[in-house]
């Protein structure tokens, strides 16, 4: 399940402060908040700066540039946090390669509306739609 690859994109354990092993980790690790090391391993793992990421959380770039590395985001910035590091963890699951979902997801889809799908990433529903597209390549449904 994809949950190994999000928990490594986040920093694994060590940033984590736990593993994720399931859904109800994920519930837990919004209500106590990612720290601002997990946004970096994120940033890191999507080759998308900090100051792009941001435009895709509810928080400012000053508030992210005030935070020590080890500070937690409330839940709606952890939330956001992780939901764009589970697309990416069902994009490497989906396509067994990096370098593959990196060229996907800033490639204009038809079946997305012509969007890229890291352009949908901001929303929850755009995520979704992401999400499902995702599941619909997996299984060789043409949108």
């Amino acid at each position: 399940m994809y949950v190994s690859y999000l928990e490594n994109i986040l920093g694994g354990e060590d940033v984590l402060d736990h593993g994720i092993k399931s859904q109800f980790d994920l519930i837990d690790l919004s209500k106590r908040g990612l720290s601002k090391a997990s946004l970096e391993h994120l940033s890191e793992f999507t080759g998308i700066s900090i100051n792009k990421l941001v435009k895709f959380l509810p928080i400012s770039l000053r508030s992210v540039q005030r935070l020590d590395r080890d500070e937690r985001f409330g839940s709606a910035v952890s939330e956001s946090i992780l939901r764009i590091a589970e697309v990416y963890a069902r994009g490497v699951e989906v396509f067994e390669d990096r370098e593959l979902l990196m060229a996907w997801m800033s490639t204009p889809s038809p079946a997305l509306n012509l969007q890229r799908p890291l352009e949908l990433l901001d929303t929850l529903y755009g995520a979704q739609v992401v999400l499902d597209e995702l599941t619909r390549i997996e299984h060789g449904v043409a949108a």
